[in-house]
C-alpha cells in the first residue's frame, strides 16, 4: 500500500509541474500568451496597442501583450540577453542589420512552413524592396511589418510669410540651403531646416549625390570618395558655418526625435527631415510635406527601410503558431491600411493602397502618399556585410562632423580606415 502510495504521489507531483510549465505559454484562461517587443512611441505605439486589442477581441486562443520599449536598439540589446536566456517574447520587430545576424546565428525561426498555409501571404503583393531582404539564405526569417523613408517636412505659413515657394525651396539640397538662409535672416525662424541626427539623413544624401557605399563586387569601402566628402561638408558648413540648420542629439530612446518635431511645431524652425512615420505627430493644417531632393543636380535616392516581424527561435511551437497569427493579422492589407493611413508608415503591399480607408484619406490628404511614392523608386536599405562594423564607423564620422564640426573628409577617411579593415576580415576568412 506504501509502495502504491509513492508511485500515485510521484504522479501526482509530476502532473503538477507540468501543469506549472504550461501557464508559462497560457495567460490564465486557457489563451496562449505571446509577448510582443517593439521600439515605438507616442502615437505610435498608441496606435499599435489599438490594434493588438482588436486582434485579441478576434482570438478567443490568444493574448498578444505589448511590450514597448525606448526605439530599436533598445530593443534588439534586451533581446539579444533574453534569447540567451531562454526568456525570448514570441515575437519582435527589428531593423534589418540586427535581424540578418539573428537569422545567421539560428536564433529566429524561419517562416517558410507558415507561409505555405496562410492564405492571407501573397508574395508578388509585397513590395519586393520590403519583403526580398527578410529572405535569407534560401528562407524567409520575416516579413515586413512596415516600411520607412526620409522626408522632408515644412510649416506651410512660415513658408508663405517668408514668400518663399517650398516646391522650389525643396527641388534641390542647394535651393534648400539658400531658402534656410532666406528663412533665419527674415527673423521669423532661428534655423531654416533640421537634418535628423545620426547617419541615415548623411547617408540619404550622399546616395542622391551619386555616391555608393561599396564598390559592385563588395570589396571596396567607398566612403571616402568625393560624393561622400561633398555631401557631409555641405551638411557640415549648414550647421556650423553658415547656421541656417541644426542637428538635435543624444538623449533617452527617441528624445532627439520629438525634439526635433517640437522646434519645428512650435515655429523656431521651418521645416526638417523625418521619418514617414512622423505623420501621426504632426499638425498639417500647418504642416505639409515633399519627397527628399537630390544634391548636384542627381535625383534624389534616399533608402526605403523595413521594419520586420520575426520569431525567436527557442520558444514553444504554440508560441510560434500564435506568434505567426499576429504577424499575419498585423501584415494584412486591412490592418496595414489602417497602421498607415494613421501612422504614416510606408504600406508594405500594393493591395494596401486599394483598401478604402487608406485611399480616401490619400485622396484627400495628398501628403500622406510622399512616402509610398518616394519608396517605389528609393534605395534598398543596406546590408551590412561586416555585421554592423561598417554602419559603425559611419556612426562615429557622423557625430564628428554633424557635432564636433571636424571636417568630413578627416572623418570620413578614418571611417574608411575602420571599415575597410573589417571588410577585408570577412572578404579574407
Amino acid at each position: 500500500m506504501k509502495k502504491y502510495l509513492s508511485r500515485f504521489g510521484l504522479l501526482l507531483v509530476l502532473a503538477l509541474v507540468l501543469s506549472a510549465c504550461s501557464v508559462d505559454e497560457s495567460s490564465g484562461d486557457g489563451k496562449v500568451e505571446v509577448e510582443f517587443w517593439y521600439g515605438l512611441g507616442s502615437e505610435a505605439d498608441t496606435k499599435m496597442k489599438e490594434l493588438i486589442s482588436d486582434f485579441n477581441n478576434q482570438h478567443d486562443d490568444i493574448e498578444v501583450v505589448a511590450v514597448p520599449q525606448a526605439d530599436y536598439d533598445e530593443t534588439y540589446e534586451k533581446l539579444q540577453a533574453a534569447i540567451a536566456s531562454n526568456t525570448a517574447p514570441g515575437v519582435f520587430i527589428a531593423e534589418l542589420n540586427p535581424l540578418t545576424d539573428l537569422a545567421k546565428k539560428e536564433a529566429i525561426e524561419p517562416l517558410d512552413a507558415y507561409i505555405e498555409n496562410d492564405d492571407n501571404y501573397d508574395e508578388d503583393d509585397f513590395l519586393e524592396a520590403l519583403l526580398k531582404p527578410g529572405e535569407i539564405d534560401g528562407s524567409l526569417y520575416a516579413i515586413p511589418g512596415y516600411g520607412t523613408t526620409q522626408v522632408m517636412y515644412y510649416r506651410k505659413d512660415i513658408y508663405e510669410d517668408v514668400g518663399i515657394d517650398p516646391e522650389e525651396a525643396y527641388s534641390t539640397w542647394e535651393n534648400l540651403a539658400d531658402a534656410s538662409k532666406k528663412l533665419k535672416d527674415s527673423g521669423e525662424v532661428d534655423y531654416g531646416h533640421l537634418p535628423m541626427w545620426k547617419a541615415d539623413n548623411l547617408i540619404d544624401l550622399v546616395l542622391s549625390n551619386g555616391g555608393a557605399i561599396l564598390n559592385d563586387d563588395e570589396t571596396e569601402v567607398l566612403i571616402d570618395s568625393p560624393e561622400w566628402i561633398e555631401a557631409w561638408e555641405f551638411i557640415r558648413k549648414q550647421i556650423h558655418e553658415e547656421e541656417t540648420m541644426k542637428v538635435n542629439s543624444g538623449g533617452q530612446g527617441w528624445e532627439y526625435w520629438y525634439k526635433t518635431i517640437d522646434q519645428v511645431m512650435n515655429g523656431s524652425a521651418a521645416g526638417y527631415t523625418g521619418s514617414s512615420g512622423d505623420k501621426g505627430d504632426l499638425d498639417f493644417d500647418v504642416m505639409d510635406s515633399l519627397p527628399q531632393p537630390g544634391l548636384n543636380g542627381n535625383e534624389g535616392k534616399p533608402r526605403v527601410n523595413g521594419l520586420y516581424m520575426a520569431i525567436p527561435e527557442g520558444i514553444s511551437d504554440e508560441e510560434k503558431d500564435a506568434a505567426y497569427e499576429w504577424i499575419s493579422y498585423f501584415s494584412s492589407s486591412e490592418v496595414n491600411a489602417d497602421w498607415s493611413k494613421t501612422i504614416g508608415y510606408v504600406p508594405v503591399r500594393e493591395s494596401t493602397t486599394e483598401e478604402e480607408v487608406y485611399a480616401d484619406f490619400v485622396e484627400e490628404n495628398p501628403y500622406a502618399n510622399v512616402p509610398y511614392e518616394q519608396a517605389l523608386t528609393a534605395n534598398p536599405e543596406f546590408l551590412d556585410p561586416t555585421g554592423g562594423k561598417i554602419l559603425d564607423a559611419l556612426s562615429i564620422a557622423t557625430d564628428k562632423v554633424e557635432i564636433e564640426n571636424i571636417p568630413a573628409e578627416e572623418a570620413l577617411k578614418k571611417a574608411k580606415e575602420d571599415a575597410q579593415a573589417a571588410l577585408d576580415d570577412v572578404n579574407n576568412k
